[in-house]
């Protein structure tokens, strides 16, 4: 007997390259559109390697655990490495990053997330492309969180390395990832000795084998049920149309923190301001004496589905991570995860107000 997902025609050289051209409109940038076959560690490792070397002078951003592995491939790949980093609770500036191109104009590659799931903020990437594009630098761009969530527009931005999933907003699965390249990109790429070849990481395969053979045959077998998930999650956006699901992720942002100040209990917003917190996650910081993740193992007691994680690391003593994305975002999640953080919450003490959360959480989702 037949299976749906087993007993699969071959996905075609064709049809995989019309699943890359969804994903070019997506992004709305004219720049080749590689898709590869992995979660989104694969392009955001691989474009790092093949663009950095020993003569790179790279500004790496911190804004979350993402800046910091990305400086850890960068000095791998024997790169002079600038950290950025600034307190997890807001974003960068344009202006610390025009600071820092004033004190080492040689920096030549600029390593940036745009929004941070797991600390909960994102950061102004369209000012700060206009500061790397005025310095020629070479602008890499994790925005796996980002895309279907707020705009990632890497042709109006500049950016050169534009990384995608669509395992977060996009609602899609998470084998699959995507990276738009610059002329500049495949120019660095070229130039680079270390650049990956022959390899799983290695974007000059896609380029040289792929994209100027006119996409007509596959580096490999491709994962089939991984490209139309994709294929169909990208459908799926089109039809409703990108800013409606943008604005949904929005609402469901404002919605949490405002429950959230509502409920009481000592709870939080982790990203101080409304302005620099990402639509795809609001992080919370928990009272004194408490800890984040005994907090959410009682939350998530009654209700193991609920999107609620504790912190990564140290973090997980102090910080609670509501993800509202993809399916996430809806009234019914906010809700949820409200009301259990709440009766978890209430175990330890008085001061806490469900209904009022819940009231809030309504009220704001617009």
């Amino acid at each position: 007997m037949t299976h749906p997902f087993l007993d699969l025609p071959p996905l075609s050289a064709a049809h995989f390259a019309s699943v890359e051209d969804g994903v070019a409109r997506l992004l709305r940038t004219e720049q080749d559109v590689v898709i590869m076959q992995g979660e989104a560690l694969l392009p955001l490792e691989g474009a790092i390697r093949a663009t950095a070397g020993p003569g790179t002078t790279a500004l790496n951003v911190i804004t979350g655990p993402y800046g910091q592995t990305f400086g850890d491939w960068l000095r791998d790949c024997g790169a002079t490495v600038i950290d950025l980093a600034v307190p997890f609770h807001t974003a960068v500036t344009a202006g610390q990053v025009r600071e820092a191109f004033a004190e080492h104009p040689e920096i030549d590659f600029v390593s940036l997330v745009h929004a941070e799931a797991a600390t909960g903020n994102t950061n102004p990437v369209a000012e700060i492309g206009e500061v790397v594009r005025a310095h020629g630098a070479l602008f890499y761009l994790d925005a796996v969180a980002s895309i279907g969530a707020e705009p990632v527009l890497p042709d109006a931005w500049g950016v050169d390395l534009c990384v995608i999933g669509a395992q977060k907003a996009m609602g899609g699965p998470a084998g699959v990832s995507a990276v738009s390249v610059s002329e500049r990109a495949w120019a660095r790429m070229a130039a680079n000795p270390l650049a990956p070849r022959r390899s799983y990481l290695s974007l000059l395969d896609w380029k040289e084998r792929w994209i100027d053979g006119g996409r007509k045959v596959l580096l490999h077998a491709p994962a089939q049920l991984e490209m139309l998930a994709l294929q169909a999650c990208v459908e799926r956006i089109a039809a409703v149309g990108l800013d409606a699901v943008m604005a949904r992720h929005a609402a469901a942002a404002a919605a949490t923190r405002a429950g959230a100040l509502a409920l009481g209990g000592g709870l939080e917003p982790y990203v101080r301001d409304a302005a620099e917190a990402a639509p795809v996650a609001t992080t919370l910081r928990v009272p004194s004496g408490t800890v984040a993740a005994e907090l959410v193992a009682r939350a998530l007691a009654a209700d193991p589905a609920l999107p609620l994680a504790a912190g990564g690391g140290a973090l997980a003593k102090e910080m609670i991570r509501v993800n509202h994305y993809g399916s996430e975002a809806a009234p019914g999640a906010v809700r949820a995860s409200l009301a259990a953080l709440g009766a978890a919450l209430g175990e330890q003490g008085p001061g806490v107000d469900v209904e009022a959360a819940l009231r809030a959480a309504d009220t704001a989702w617009i």
